[in-house]
């Protein structure tokens, strides 16, 4: 399964001039480092509303770019249903964003603005 949804990403790609959707994947790439981090600090001190305070911008962020497979996984890591520590979550959160961004990082060549 892709990690993006095409009707969000490509339309975005689609869309916009190709020098605007270069700088939305930039933001979102450092949107996406700086929250990661926030989310793994929290993780490790173990301060659940710092935790759910990033989980919940992380998934705005990637739902805006598309991202769902990521949104997916912030949004599961917030479920306390998952019986799993956010420790354990984190890394998961962090594969989905790789994966997102490569994705994103093609969708932008393929569309002259990478």
């Amino acid at each position: 399964m892709s990690a993006l949804d095409p009707s969000i990403a490509e339309q975005l790609a689609r869309d916009l001039p190709a020098e605007d959707f270069r700088r939305i994947l930039e933001t979102f790439e450092e949107d996406l480092d700086r929250l990661a981090g926030e989310l793994e600090q929290a993780a490790a001190a173990g301060n659940d509303e710092a935790y759910r305070r990033a989980a919940h911008n992380l998934s705005g962020a990637a739902a805006a770019v598309g991202a769902v497979m990521l949104e997916r996984a912030v949004r599961g890591a917030l479920d306390p249903r998952t019986g799993l520590p956010p420790q354990q979550l984190v890394p998961a959160i962090r594969a989905e964003a790789a994966a997102a961004l490569r994705e994103l990082t093609a969708l932008a060549a393929r569309h002259g603005g990478a």
